[in-house]
């Protein structure tokens, strides 16, 4: 994947940024520090030279990227998510009264979700989605989305324009902490489900024990 998104940038350019980083804003999984660490590098490599990719125009078609992929898949959730989780939510112990809780969650925490997960590997690729599912205002999470991103971009794109040819070092301090957080995640879901399904079980005996 590395290879590829240098391969990628190197080619194209301005434009694989923007695509790269929308497809990771679109629960692709783009590893975008790769993109920003590699894009603020290449600037290095090429400043003064013909075609050279400038510091600050990688970071804005960096965000612009982002947050094209932010508004795709929030209008997949807001549009599509909510009545897919409805009938396909009961197969996977998901609950009517889930999605409403995590709509109301949304309502209350909504914009500090948003924020803050734009700053965590792994996490920032999907939550657009439950976002829009949530139908959170579009407003507000294209506001938060933005502000989320600014740091994340800003900061890679500027240490990989600092480091250069030494870019890839920061990638191998990303690499445990998006691996730590996929087993989190997977792990708490995995709590959920054996949570619920001690929950039918129990439910079930009871119905069948009047």
């Amino acid at each position: 994947m590395e290879h590829f998104v240098t391969h990628a940038v190197e080619q194209y350019g301005y434009a694989a940024i923007f695509l790269l980083m929308l497809l990771g804003s679109a629960c692709i999984p783009i590893p975008s520090e790769v993109v920003l660490l590699f894009g603020g590098a290449f600037a290095t490599a090429h400043v003064g030279g013909d075609g050279a990719l400038n510091f600050w125009a990688v970071c804005v078609v960096a965000l612009a990227g982002n947050l094209a992929g932010s508004w795709l898949a929030y209008w997949v959730g807001r549009v599509g998510g909510r009545p897919l989780a409805e009938r396909w939510g009961r197969r996977v112990l998901i609950k009517p009264h889930d999605i409403d809780r995590a709509h109301v969650w949304f309502e209350d925490h909504g914009e500090a979700a948003v924020f803050f997960s734009r700053m965590i590997p792994v996490i920032r690729a999907f939550i657009s989605l439950p976002a829009g599912i949530a139908e959170m205002p579009f407003g507000k999470f294209s506001v938060y989305t933005i502000l989320g991103s600014l740091p994340w971009t800003i900061g890679l794109v500027a240490a990989g324009y600092a480091l250069g040819t030494q870019w890839d070092t920061v990638v191998k301090y990303f690499l445990p902490v998006s691996i730590a957080v996929l087993v989190a995640g997977i792990g708490v879901i995995a709590w959920w489900l054996a949570k619920r399904l001690r929950a039918r079980r129990a439910e079930e005996q009871t119905a069948g024990n009047p």
